[in-house]
């Protein structure tokens, strides 16, 4: 970090019990108000603005801040006490991914490997199956969860409806909307809960995919299997009937969406190039010293140039919310660390350690993943990753693979326990598919208990 608080600035006060237990109840207000945001009807944003104003007030009120002015490189600069406390390298790559990505996909190419791979399946339901399973997953380790499920859930039911199938829609949209998660597993960048925890553990890019990557293989490949066993979704019988369903996705035009060849291959380069550096970020001259941030940012810039004219779009199309909500997370984080709510949480997170490498290891991804199906991954993910800083955790401990695991997984167990299954179901009612939450949970439990138990065999087999 570059900015540090001046040491002479502030001294910390003796925080009392009560004073920790009042800002323990504002956390606990945060956590429940994100997970009722459907049924309060207010972004997350708003929700987290709220709470980090009143988080401030408080603080600043029982003299918990460090209040005064940061050391730059040397020099003394005031700022206010909020902005350092946010993670702007996060902020950055979020910021800068979104942008890259959204131009990126303007070139067609996403929907090109998708057209591609519907005509290889010849229109099989099985065939269809796993390649949308496969592709979801690298989408959603390239992309993002959310992003990767809209693609694949539309193409998903424009393809199952030329073939006729559309009895089948709502099976393909389950397990692709399951497979978002376990693809989000596959790279640092896949999903903010691995950004955070990463970034706070110092794993590498590089080193997150070796280690992400054999579990993510394994439970794409169960979850697929499960999805065909469980929904009978078979190979085609007959001749005729292939013969036909070939003739069908035949129809499919992969060009449809490109407008110009030349930014087409421009965007192929630059989206396998951004993988490059953001996977060497670590190593490479200056960039190590600026960080993903500035890589993702210098990306974006990149791949604007091409639409300098009308760029405020693609500013228009951000994700504001999740950036501010963001924002405002981190600032609620950093004063729970000042009124010792995160120490306290510590001591608790320190007991289930303490249980044994084995227990408390597993114990800790289980927790993760039951929490994360109830409320957002996200700020549990910051929350512990903090606490596991403070603690000391070395950065080789299964410790951290247990919270991404598990931050990740529990999406799989409610529709709201990410973003991606919630889009999945949205798209399930737009094609008026029968799927309340409850049927959800029924048909999804099966999938994230497996997927959690080989999480927790990995971990301990493998990461320990």
């Amino acid at each position: 970090m570059f900015l540090t608080f001046a040491s002479t600035s502030h001294t910390a006060p003796e925080v009392s019990s009560g004073t920790t237990l009042v800002f323990g109840a504002i956390l606990v207000g945060l956590i429940v108000c994100l997970a009722l945001e459907e049924k309060i009807h207010a972004k997350k944003s708003v929700i987290a603005g709220i709470f980090a104003l009143i988080s401030l007030i408080l603080g600043a009120a029982f003299h918990l801040l460090p209040v005064g002015p940061v050391l730059v490189g040397g020099h003394e600069i005031n700022l206010p006490v909020y902005i350092p406390a946010i993670d702007w390298n996060v902020i950055a790559i979020i910021l800068g991914a979104s942008l890259f990505v959204d131009v990126t996909s303007k070139s067609g190419l996403f929907t090109w490997i998708a057209i591609k791979l519907t005509k290889f399946s010849k229109g099989d339901p099985l065939v269809l199956m796993v390649l949308y399973g496969l592709m979801t997953v690298v989408f959603s380790a390239v992309l993002n969860n959310v992003t990767a499920m809209i693609i694949v859930g539309s193409l998903s039911a424009v393809s199952l409806s030329k073939l006729n199938r559309n009895h089948q829609l709502l099976s393909f949209l389950l397990v692709e909307g399951l497979l978002t998660n376990v693809g989000g597993l596959l790279t640092l960048i896949s999903s903010v809960p691995n950004i955070i925890v990463g970034t706070a553990a110092g794993i590498s890019f590089v080193k997150f995919f070796l280690v992400a990557a054999p579990f993510v293989v394994v439970a794409t490949a169960i979850t697929l299997v499960m999805g065909a066993w469980l929904f009978k979704i078979r190979k085609l019988g007959s001749e005729e009937e292939r013969s036909e369903a070939a003739l069908l996705v035949s129809a499919f035009d992969e060009n449809d969406g490109i407008e110009s060849k030349g930014f087409f291959w421009f965007s192929t380069f630059m989206l396998l190039a951004f993988i490059g550096v953001i996977a060497t970020a670590s190593i490479l001259p200056w960039i190590k010293d600026l960080g993903m941030g500035y890589v993702a940012l210098g990306f974006a810039g990149i791949m604007l140039i091409r639409f300098k004219a009308v760029a405020d779009k693609f500013y228009q199309a951000l994700d504001w919310d999740l950036l501010g909500f963001f924002a405002a997370l981190f600032v609620v984080i950093n004063v729970m660390e000042h009124a010792l709510v995160l120490e306290g949480i510590g001591h608790g997170l320190a007991a289930i350690i303490g249980l044994g490498e084995v227990l408390g290891t597993g114990a800790i991804l289980v927790s993760a993943a039951v929490a994360s199906s109830v409320t957002d991954n996200i700020p549990l993910a910051a929350m512990l990753a903090k606490i596991l800083q403070s603690l000391g955790t070395d950065p080789s401990s299964p410790l951290w693979w247990s919270v991404i695991f598990g931050a990740n997984l529990g999406g799989n167990i409610t529709p709201i326990g990410s973003a991606s299954t919630l889009v999945a179901v949205t798209i399930m009612h737009k094609h008026k598919l029968p799927m309340s939450f409850g049927g959800f949970i029924v048909k999804a439990v099966p999938f994230a208990i497996i997927q959690i138990v080989i999480a927790v065999a990995y971990v301990l087999l493998f990461l320990r």
